[in-house]
Formats: structure tokens, sequence, C-alpha cells
């Protein structure tokens, strides 16, 4: 029975799916369970056969490794069966799938670690945004180690290979009739031990440093914007790569303006007087260069006007937004006798048909449904 072919066993093809391999097994499994033959010794054996033939064609892995060599490929060489050693497995998966267990036995472990990627967050405000600026940050950051160079080894000598794990950072361990890998518990698994340590890193080939770095800002950038700095990170482990530093914009509120994309809004109060005379009013702007413009007679508040081209710059890109002006009616607080007495007398006079056409409109409703009720 141990020579029957797997796929034989359980009835199968050998390009049969998984489900169908389940479902044989099941079936057979049924059948021959030992509960169900009382016992029966030719039943137990046939039992155990489907399901070692189940346990080995259920498993991607090993059915690959099946295909390839048969029961070679689980079979121990000090066992007198004359098969595959457990090294001989290993080497097997290697062949079948490549870097799956760490790679080729000859191939050594490359110890070089890229640096962790860094995040600053900077506020400025929004005329730095508008115009851009340089700013001077200030870091602190896992550095190289100067004398040696981040080797991690004392100046005038260098890391030796690991002689536990022969270089790959890994040693195979057995596990039943498996071997797996683990990381080596001499080098951690950088493939290499450092005997004579540097004295200003102890061998960690890093330093703790505070940095002052100059960062330019374009013009345009908005709350949120991500500046990448290449390089700038945290220094890698045994002379890797160093990561990146990204800087992260964050735009403090303005008094004045209110940002939308690359539009700026303004709420301007307006005197009564101005707003039902007209008139001409100075807008401030965010490049300082004031906006001229023209109430006309009888605008109400909530009234917006558009000055294009007067916002902020588009970023990395050509022209810049528009301003957008909020006209805020002001009714004065304080008036004078003579104030008073004219407002008075305005107020005496018949107003014009469409002079006050919200206020005329909702009173006009308003009287006809008192009418309504009172008939």
């Amino acid at each position: 029975m141990a020579d029957v072919d797997y796929y034989e066993l359980l009835g199968v093809d050998r390009g049969a799916s998984d489900a169908a391999i389940k479902a044989a097994y099941r079936r057979l499994a049924m059948q021959h369970h030992p509960d169900k033959n009382g016992g029966c010794t030719d039943a137990e054996a046939k039992f155990k056969s489907v399901s070692e033939a189940y346990e080995i064609l259920k498993d991607p892995q090993k059915r690959a490794a099946y295909d390839r060599y048969g029961k070679a490929a689980f079979q121990n060489g000090g066992n007198g069966h004359g098969g595959a050693g457990f090294g001989d497995f290993t080497d097997i998966f290697e062949n079948i799938f490549g870097d799956f267990m760490g790679g080729g036995r000859g191939r050594q472990r490359s110890s070089a670690l890229r640096g962790a990627d860094l995040r600053y967050d900077l506020k400025i405000d929004l005329e730095g945004a508008f115009t851009g600026k340089t700013e001077t940050i200030e870091i602190d950051v896992a550095a190289n180690c100067d004398p040696c160079g981040g080797s991690g080894a004392a100046p005038g000598s260098s890391a030796q290979g690991c002689g536990t794990c022969g270089g790959h950072g890994k040693v195979r361990v057995q596990q039943g009739p498996f071997l797996m890998e683990r990381t080596c518990p001499s080098c951690h698994g950088a493939g290499r031990v450092i005997a004579d340590p540097c004295g200003a890193c102890q061998g960690a080939g890093r330093v703790d440093k505070r940095k002052s770095l100059d960062v330019k800002i374009p013009a345009g950038v908005d709350d949120g914007t991500r500046i990448r700095l290449s390089g700038e990170g945290e220094a890698g482990a045994r002379g890797g790569p160093a990561g990146d530093l990204y800087i992260f914009i964050h735009l403090t509120p303005h008094e004045l303006f209110q940002r939308d994309g690359s539009n700026l809004y303004v709420k301007v109060p307006v005197p009564m007087t101005l707003a039902v005379l007209g008139g001409g009013i100075d807008v401030p702007s965010i490049d300082r260069d004031p906006v001229e413009l023209k109430i006309p007679a009888g605008t109400q508040s909530g009234k917006q006007f558009v000055r294009r081209a007067r916002g902020m710059p588009a970023l990395n890109g050509s022209g810049r937004g528009d301003l957008i002006v909020e006209v805020e009616v002001e009714t004065p607080t304080r008036l004078s006798k003579r104030q008073r007495e004219l407002l008075e007398e305005f107020q005496s006079l018949e107003p014009e048909a469409g002079s006050c056409p919200a206020s005329q409109s909702f009173f006009a409703k308003l009287r006809a449904k008192w009418d309504e009720l009172t008939d």
C-alpha cells in the first residue's frame, strides 16, 4: 500500500482540483474509517494511507514537491529507505520555489537595510504659502557614525561573515519531517558579526544627531501638502541607504482670508449709507496691493463680487485663483441728533414701489394673510 501513487490511492487524476481531491478523501476516509469497520486492520491501514496522501496533496507546496520528486521528497535519508535526506528536501523546495525559503544556499544574505522614513509637521502662514519661502528646520535623526562610516566595526577592522549561519542570516531547524528556517541567534539576521565594534556607536553603525535643514516651500502650497526630501531620513542599518524625510504643510488660520483651493474669500463691512447710495472702496488682497471695488447703489448684505486672478497661485502651475469679496452691510449703532432726525424724516416718507423689494414683498404677503384670517 505504501508504494501506491497518492493520486491513484485517492482515485483522482494528477490535474485534479483541490475540491476534487478533498471530496475523494472524505469519501474514502468515511468508507475505511476503523470505527465503521469493526477494527479491521486492513481498513485501518487503508485509512492511514488515504490520510497520508491527502495531507500531501492538499498542500500546494508539498504537492508540487511530490509531483516532481515523488515520495522521495518526504523520506528521511537516515531511516534506511534510501530516500532523499532532510537537507535534500529543503533543496527541493528551494529549487521549486526560488527564494521562498530565503534564497539558494550559495547566496549570502545582504545585511544592509534601508533607513526609516521620517515625518515633520511644518506650520506656515498664508502669506508664506502665497509667495513661497525657505524655512530652516531642525530634526533629531539616526545618522551614520562618522568614525566607522556606518559599518559598526572599529576603524581598521571589518565585520566578518557569521559562522553559525554561513552569512545567510537564518538557520534551519528540524521540525518533524520538515526543515524550518529561523533568524540566526548569533547575528540576529545580519549575516555577519562584528568582533571589534566601533566605540562611538557600540557597533550599531548609527548615532543620534540633530541636524539643520533648509526646506524650500513652493508658492501655492495648501494645507496638507507633502514635500519629500530624498535621503534626509534615518541612515540605513549596516551601510544601507537612508530613508526620506516628508514635510507636511499646515497653514495657520488667517484673520481676514478664508482659502478654498486657489480661491480666497474675504468679508468686507460696508456702511449702510454706502450700500444705499453706492460708491467705491479698497479691498485688501493677499499680495498687499489693494483691490478697488465699486459698490452699486442698493447693494444688499451678502452680495459677492469676484475679482479674477487675485487669489492664490496654482501649485507647480501657472495663473492664480480668484478673490471673492462678500459685502456685509453695517448698521450704525450710535447716531447724532441730526442723523436721527434725518432718518426719521426718511422713514416718514412713503417708500417708492420696488425700493425695498424684499421687505415690501414680505409685508404684502403678511397683510394678505391677515386679510384672509379676518374675512
